[in-house]
């Protein structure tokens, strides 16, 4: 039932008839019969509902704001490419927003619950134009814990709103902005339904360390002996696919708080990234993806066939599958897990010189959380066209409203009090740089991690690599011995050694904008560059 008072008050016209209608909480049919009628959508043999949204194919990393404050001055990591908003700025296009919902058109509404966890949750009521966002917000947050109240969030969302930038102190004309003195978050000028779900990340990583909550952008899963794992990285590192690994119970694809007493997900569905999806790879997310109730951003349908063509990367790389966790069949219903045995850092190394695994200490551990090294791959964002080398701290910079000191502090707290071990996962390349060397090989990737779960790496012995200081493995079973120690891959070893030496150059490098936080975790961090 449509609370009246809240939304009223709120700005949002609730008296719509005849002509228009507001929809809350629409079944999922209803809204895929809406998104296809209004030509947003269209639906694959198998009933997957395919959307484009346009040149927004990926996030808008440089138009993302928050209102500054007194609450917010101080506590807001703003060197991170954050954007300032003032009040008045936020409160004008709120207004305008307001108008353009409030204008003869059918508004989309859903109440729901981020964070499965019966004190940490935080509600969220969406308020948008299109359906299809609607169903999205359906699957990625959660069914409603509790009463929501005006301490929740409110997402308004306009996403084919045009809008003069200027009037808003805003850069461009997509803003996703976030007031926390009125818990409102605005997104206009963007279609990609992904702003929608890290719009909720970025606050519960914002509110969750007052409460000594680890906030993870990590996937998790837990084993058949009740052990949890979980897999911190960037869009496209891989925590999808080894998080939902058969024999396994998936808690979560991409988002989660630890406490002392375990991980919880925050999300209520899974966004797995779709270029090259196969059912022999990823047979559970393939199957997510090929039936009702799935929605597809950004595939391409096959015409003869009207299948999706996972492997064609003409609209972007970033392809999406939307679906509600219930939709895969090994899930831990309850969204929760242990406090983890392991944690894994998942890295796609563009240059092809990190080993496969590699063990870490609580110092490189720290180091390396808030080195955050990878490579931002094709399609993640707007105009990112081939792999890179970047630095994103905490595995999640842009979503990280806090220092990544903060987040380390909590991090060394849980790795101290519950005896957790850390590994470096390399997902990226091998036997060289990207366009020389080749991926490494999920099978290879997928066995370390089973072969560490069932901690036969305990007593495994180690080598120390002379560059980056880590421990590599002498063995895993299945594992090449060549994959493990890279520079065997390589024809010309100096070139190797060159090119590992620049990378944990450029490690310290970037880490050295961390003044003290870096000289406090020195100890057993790349040795090259000190």
């Amino acid at each position: 039932m449509l609370d009246k008072e809240f939304y009223e008050n709120a700005g949002i016209r609730i008296d719509r008839e005849p002509k228009n209608k507001i929809y809350k909480d629409s079944p999922l049919n209803t809204l895929i019969e809406r998104a296809v009628k209004l030509g947003y959508g269209k639906l694959t043999k198998h009933g997957a509902m395919v959307v484009e949204t346009g040149k927004h194919t990926g996030r808008s990393a440089a138009d993302k704001y928050v209102v500054k404050s007194p609450r917010t001055a101080d506590s807001i990591w703003w060197e991170n490419g954050l954007n300032e908003q003032s009040a008045e700025q936020f409160e004008s296009l709120r207004q305008d927003v307001l108008e353009y919902l409030n204008k003869d058109r059918d508004l989309y509404i859903t109440e729901r619950s981020v964070g499965a966890h019966e004190a940490h949750n935080v509600g969220v009521r969406l308020v948008t134009s299109h359906p299809q966002h609607s169903l999205f917000s359906k699957y990625l947050f959660r069914h409603r814990m509790r009463e929501l109240n005006d301490k929740d969030f409110l997402i308004l969302h306009a996403p084919e709103m045009e809008i003069d930038p200027k009037k808003y102190g805003a850069k461009n004309p997509t803003i996703i902005t976030t007031c926390f003195d009125t818990n409102v978050t605005i997104i206009v000028g963007t279609l990609y339904a992904g702003e929608i779900k890290k719009s909720m990340f970025s606050v519960l990583n914002y509110i969750l360390p007052e409460a000594g909550i680890l906030p993870m952008h990590a996937g998790a899963n837990e084993l058949t002996n009740g052990e949890t794992g979980v897999f911190f990285g960037l869009s496209g590192t891989g925590k999808t696919t080894l998080s939902t690994d058969e024999g396994t119970l998936l808690i979560g694809d991409d988002e989660h708080g630890m406490s002392d007493n375990g991980v919880f997900n925050f999300e209520g569905g899974c966004y797995a990234k779709t270029f090259k999806l196969s059912a022999q790879g990823e047979p559970e997310i393939w199957a997510a993806s090929n039936r009702f109730g799935s929605m597809l951003e950004n595939v391409v349908l096959t015409d003869k066939t009207g299948e999706p063509d996972f492997f064609n990367n003409s609209l972007t790389e970033n392809g999406r599958s939307s679906y509600p966790l219930d939709f895969i069949d090994e899930l831990k219903e309850t969204s929760n897990g242990k406090v983890p045995s392991h944690i894994f850092f998942l890295t796609a190394d563009a240059f092809g010189v990190l080993p496969p695994v590699a063990k870490l200490t609580k110092e490189q551990a720290m180091f390396y959380f808030v080195l955050g090294y990878t490579a931002k791959l094709a399609g993640t964002e707007i105009g990112v066209k081939e792999p890179m080398a970047t630095f994103s701290p905490c595995f999640g910079a842009p979503f990280m409203l806090r220092h990544p000191s903060e987040y380390a502090k909590l991090l060394g707290e849980y790795l101290d009090r519950h005896n957790i071990k850390v590994w470096l996962i390399n997902t990226g390349w091998t036997g060289g740089s990207y366009g020389v060397g080749q991926r490494f090989p999920l099978l290879i990737t997928r066995q370390i991690v089973r072969t560490i779960q069932k901690n036969v790496l305990n007593i495994t012995p180690f080598d120390r690599d002379e560059i980056f200081g880590f421990d590599i493995p002498h063995a895993v079973r299945k594992v090449p011995t060549s994959f493990l120690h890279p520079k065997e891959g390589w024809e010309d070893k100096e070139a190797y050694d060159k090119k590992a030496k620049e990378l944990a150059e450029s490690f310290h490098k970037q880490m050295k904008d961390f003044g003290s936080f870096y000289t406090d975790n020195l100890q057993g961090s790349p040795i090259h560059g000190r």
